[in-house]
């Protein structure tokens, strides 16, 4: 029963994790790399399916062996994720707890993508 709880749980993490490529409401690192921890834990064969997608397998197989990303790709990512806070900032009605909250998250993020491949695990 727990296999197919988290297979389930795997394949709804992947299509929300779809839905955040496109949209900047979604993230979608967390939702794969939960969907890959689900995954080993129920299903080798769709564990494997997900990892050697061609859309998502190089980049989950990057994060998983702390694999660098070029300052470029950084720079784009980060780039992107302040363009989506700053329009949410710029057309949405937030109250100050809610700015400082994205801004913190902002920051957060930020630094957890300018020091990823920094480490060894």
């Amino acid at each position: 029963m727990k296999k197919y709880i988290y297979i389930s749980l795997g394949i709804l993490c992947i299509i929300l994790g779809s839905i955040g490529v496109v949209t900047p409401v979604l993230p979608t690192t967390p939702f794969l790399l939960l969907a890959a921890f689900l995954f080993s834990r129920s299903s080798e064969k769709l564990h494997n399916m997900l990892m050697k997608n061609k859309v998502f397998g190089k980049y989950l197989y990057n994060y998983f062996n702390n694999v660098p990303i070029p300052l470029k790709e950084k720079l784009i990512s980060i780039s992107f994720l302040w363009a989506g806070l700053g329009s949410t900032f710029y057309f949405a009605s937030l109250s100050k707890t809610v700015f400082i909250i994205l801004i913190v998250i902002g920051v957060a993020v930020s630094f957890h993508i300018a020091m990823l491949g920094k480490w060894h695990r």
